[in-house]
């Protein structure tokens, strides 16, 4: 592939942003489900706080509920996967049938999932799909550039995320590690200053998660 467009470009990165939001978050949904079921210390307001979404559920009932499944709510899983899927299907020249029927796989299974009595299960199902998206678009996928671009949305989403959760010092640092190298290989403009604000916010003593998390949210 050769020249890529302004829309192209941020259409391939919202797709690394969206499916990784969807593989974090369901990772996430799962240990809080079981923390919901067995009384522990997390509550959903508190991940709701921790996600920066408004508390729009009532109860965990309705947040297990409604946060997965409920399309009408723009914070939901499958709000985020829909809205991989709108990139992905309009990408199709540039990923390719087969890269893009893993985010197909994932539409059906999250449906499939929606109506389950056990629906960890079909979540686990769409987790790998979206895996497999990954795996898939390393070995099918010919340009570079295309494949440097949805990484890189990937890794800028997962910084956000595990800052957003102030998850240990050692995970943040290693995705900010991962990052670095990739936007530099994605031929996207960044601002390059905020990205050694972010490697020097990783190394402080104490962490200033919200820095980090403002920081890599302007970084294009």
């Amino acid at each position: 592939m050769g020249i890529i467009s302004l829309e192209q470009k941020d259409r391939l990165l919202w797709l690394g942003r969206y499916s990784e939001r969807v593989y974090t978050t369901i990772r996430l949904f799962f240990m809080a489900y079981d923390s919901f079921i067995d009384d522990l210390n997390i509550t959903y307001e508190e991940l709701c706080r921790q996600l920066d979404i408004p508390d729009v559920y009532g109860s965990k009932k309705e947040f297990c509920k409604k946060y997965a499944f409920d399309e009408e709510d723009v914070n939901s899983i499958f709000s985020n996967l829909n809205r991989a899927y709108d990139n992905a299907i309009v990408l199709r020249e540039e990923l390719g049938t087969e890269t893009l029927s893993y985010i197909q796989l994932a539409i059906y299974d999250m449906n499939k999932a929606k109506i389950s009595k056990a629906p960890l299960i079909e979540l686990q199902k769409v987790k790998d799909n979206i895996l497999a998206f990954w795996g898939i678009a390393d070995d099918v996928i010919a340009s570079d550039k295309v494949r440097n671009i949805i990484k890189t949305g990937k890794r800028i989403e997962r910084v956000d995320i595990y800052a957003r959760l102030k998850r240990p010092r050692e995970d943040l640092k290693r995705e900010v590690d991962r990052l670095v190298p990739r936007i530099a290989k994605s031929g996207l403009d960044y601002d390059k200053d905020k990205v050694e604000n972010i490697k020097r916010l990783v190394e402080e003593t104490e962490i200033d998660y919200y820095k980090i998390v403002k920081e890599v949210e302007s970084i294009l």
